[in-house]
């Protein structure tokens, strides 16, 4: 077979075959996805709510927000791959081959197996599936945030590729994790058993620990979605009955707490912040005689010597003293 006419060494050829790849994987890697935790809700003979329930927790949130919050991470992935295909920008192109790439597809195979291993019941893999899940999502929501942030010039970036990478990270992060590891641990009480959980300690400090690190960074950031995304988990945690009266309420307070910190850091970023520009007020009649009124000292300067007026000191007769 003879040798193909291009040079595959060449970085443009480079990034056109990894958006090929991409394009190719990402929507493979969601369809299975969504087979996996579609079977495992609603076909298997002990399913994932199901599941949930035989093992209850301190930190076990409603199944229905939950299956909810998962099927909008659905939808935003659609809308990534949609975006993979009809991506014109050469930025956007880099935001994906290099800023995502295989971290999302590998975070699909990933939750797939996930899904499986719980209605199995195997909860030390289901523990360190969940552990992978989270390395793979931080690590492509870093690559993201620090070589191809945001702006408002692409929002459709924006909409598309940071904000589903950022929801689906708030996933494993604030709860799923923590739930496994907490049914690995034995940290579960009888289902039978009348009323919440007595042991809620560990629970209470997972809760805690969470949502002071998203609080921390709704507002560092301002970041809507994952002030909704964290709002939305501690929402199904306090829907979930029975609950320890502790766990209850800290839920309720974060579910508060949230919006309030983002609202407040957009208002003292709007009328506070150091990093707004500098603007003077400009009076009528003052544009052209007292240029130090709305401008620096070099624009003024600049703008009496070009109409010939000498702005530095001078003497002045005795005569005019009066």
């Amino acid at each position: 077979m003879e040798a193909l006419p291009i040079d595959t060494s060449h970085p443009a050829v480079q990034d056109y075959l990894a958006l090929v790849r991409l394009q190719v994987l990402t929507p493979l890697s969601l369809l299975i996805n969504i087979a996996a935790v579609v079977v495992c809700t609603f076909l298997a003979t002990r399913s994932i709510a199901g599941v949930s329930r035989l093992y209850p927790t301190s930190i076990t949130p409603n199944a229905a927000a939950i299956g909810a919050y998962v099927a909008v991470i659905y939808l935003g992935q659609i809308g990534y791959c949609l975006l993979l295909v009809f991506a014109s920008k050469p930025e956007t192109k880099k935001a994906l081959t290099h800023g995502v790439g295989l971290s999302l597809v590998f975070a699909n195979f990933v939750m797939a197996l996930w899904a499986i291993s719980w209605v199995m019941q195997w909860f030390i893999l289901s523990t360190v599936l969940q552990g992978i899940l989270l390395l793979l999502l931080i690590f492509s929501n870093m690559a993201l945030l620090i070589y191809h942030p945001p702006v408002s010039s692409r929002p459709l970036d924006t909409a598309l590729i940071h904000a589903p990478l950022r929801f689906f990270l708030v996933l494993p992060l604030n709860i799923l994790f923590s739930l496994c590891l907490f049914v690995t641990l034995h940290l579960t009480y009888h289902p039978n058993h009348p009323g919440p959980a007595s042991d809620y300690t560990t629970g209470f400090g997972v809760l805690i620990g969470t949502n002071l690190v998203g609080l921390a960074v709704i507002i560092a950031r301002r970041d809507i979605v994952w002030c909704v995304a964290a709002t939305w988990i501690v929402t199904s945690l306090w829907i979930a009955t029975p609950k320890p009266a502790i766990i209850y309420i800290t839920a309720i307070i974060f579910t508060a707490l949230h919006p309030l910190g983002l609202v407040l850091s957009m208002i003292y970023a709007r009328f506070y912040s150091s990093h707004r520009p500098n603007r003077r007020i400009v009076l009528p009649g003052d544009e052209g005689g007292h240029p130090g009124l709305y401008r620096g000292a070099e624009n003024g300067n600049t703008q009496g010597q070009a109409q010939g007026v000498e702005r530095g000191p001078r003497e002045v007769e005795e005569e005019n003293w009066g």
